[in-house]
């Protein structure tokens, strides 16, 4: 791979098949700019977080995700809204791959959007994901926000169909591609 690759790991916080989120990741990587791959990591089977568990070794769902997370340049969190914060879903992915040893978040590029029914679009969920990533040591973009309010009209058969939502996207990957390389090229 080149230095002027990027690989952006995608992680939905949701699971339901219809999910907003998830149809905000694949337009994401239908909207990609040239020499930037996404990939979707899958959440869906990491068990809830226990640290007798972990001091017995990494769960295979864990190890996989703290792999695609160190060896991913950038990550893409699209996050619905749950009580005015993240899902419990994607807390606890995150706690478990930021475990030590080697927390893999430390250092990357990251963006965030998310999309919901209602009319703020993951506002408060966004901003609880940005306090985790101080944390975390992530490099957040602070700029575009995207947060897709009103979803049930911007999507349909589970594709982002509203055309100014997409280049809100590509506006937002071209910013993040941006970020990771200046990372990567920072590091030599």
């Amino acid at each position: 791979m080149s230095d002027t690759n990027i690989t952006i790991l995608g992680i939905s916080g949701s699971l339901r098949a219809g999910s907003y989120n998830t149809a905000a990741l694949h337009a994401a990587a239908e909207l990609l700019p040239p020499g930037v791959r996404l990939i979707q990591a899958d959440i869906s089977d990491i068990p809830l977080y226990n640290d007798d568990v972990r001091a017995k070794g990494w769960p295979p769902s864990v190890e996989r995700l703290r792999r695609q997370i160190a060896e991913a340049d950038a990550i893409l969190f699209s996050t619905p809204e749950y009580n005015y914060s993240i899902p419990g879903l994607l807390k606890n992915a995150i706690d478990w791959a930021s475990r030590p040893p080697e927390q893999p978040f430390a250092g990357k590029a990251a963006a965030i959007m998310g999309a919901s029914p209602g009319a703020i679009g993951t506002a408060r969920a966004q901003y609880h994901l940005r306090q985790i990533g101080v944390f975390l040591d992530l490099k957040f973009l602070n700029r575009p926000e995207v947060m897709i309010g009103g979803a049930g009209d911007r999507f349909a058969d589970g594709k982002l169909t509203h055309e100014p939502t997409r280049e809100f996207i590509k506006t937002l990957l071209a910013a993040l591609h941006d970020l990771a390389l200046q990372l990567k090229q920072n590091k030599k």
